[in-house]
């Protein structure tokens, strides 16, 4: 049965991987991009597709613009994915810290997220089985040592423990929350060195977050559906 779903930063990466794919299988897709050049690319990109598409355009850092898209909404959308975001700026370690651009990292990776569930919850919650996917990464995990990119990866634990404050305020609701680690994508931040290709990161975020359930709701999952430490 077709679902409706919700997938921010599309144009690219990750997100254009999931886009396409859920085009292709038929479901009905919503797609955020932050620029006219980047929703004409993607519009075409689907276009070979029967499933119904559409395509809105902002910054999730713009909380406005995205309340207003979220008013565009009339119907129930069972699946956000809170896909967009950045790897921040050049200087990022503990000894030498661009703040400015950490700050901007942390308003576009962490709270943009944020912003985008308050704005959309409205339409989850006119759904049967609403699912929030939050996408974190590996280098969230407090497990994960080392200091390559701090900024980046303060950003992602802080999601992490945003994922966990929505599953409990939310589990009353019946709104299942997650935080997906998509695994190391060869996307432009992932670079040409990592594991996964797009589409086999894709394919395994769909099936997990398909077979997701209010049981599920706390849980910082990877690709597979397998348990990341905090």
């Amino acid at each position: 049965m077709a679902e409706h779903w919700f997938i921010s930063g599309a144009n690219k990466g990750i997100g254009h991987g999931l886009a396409t794919l859920l085009a292709a299988r038929g479901d009905d897709v919503t797609a955020s991009v932050r620029s006219e050049e980047a929703r004409a690319r993607l519009q075409e990109d689907v276009a070979r597709h029967r499933a119904r598409f559409s395509i809105l355009l902002f910054d999730q850092r713009d909380e406005a613009a995205i309340r207003a898209a979220a008013r565009e909404l009339i119907e129930p959308l069972d699946v956000l994915v809170c896909n967009a975001g950045a790897y921040g700026p050049q200087r990022q370690s503990t000894l030498d810290m661009d703040f400015a651009g950490a700050l901007d990292l942390f308003d576009a990776n962490a709270l943009g997220p944020l912003r985008l569930v308050q704005a959309f919850l409205p339409a989850l919650l006119r759904a049967d089985n609403p699912r929030i996917a939050l996408m974190s990464s590996g280098l969230g995990s407090m497990a994960t040592e080392g200091a390559t990119n701090i900024a980046y990866r303060a950003a992602k634990a802080a999601l992490n423990k945003i994922a966990q404050g929505l599953a409990h305020d939310l589990k009353r609701e019946r709104v299942t929350v997650v935080a997906l680690n998509p695994g190391w994508v060869r996307t432009d931040m992932g670079g040409k060195n990592a594991d996964l290709t797009i589409e086999e990161s894709a394919v395994g975020l769909i099936e997990t977050i398909d077979a997701l359930t209010i049981d599920d709701t706390g849980r910082f999952i990877d690709y597979r559906g397998r348990d990341v430490s905090w």
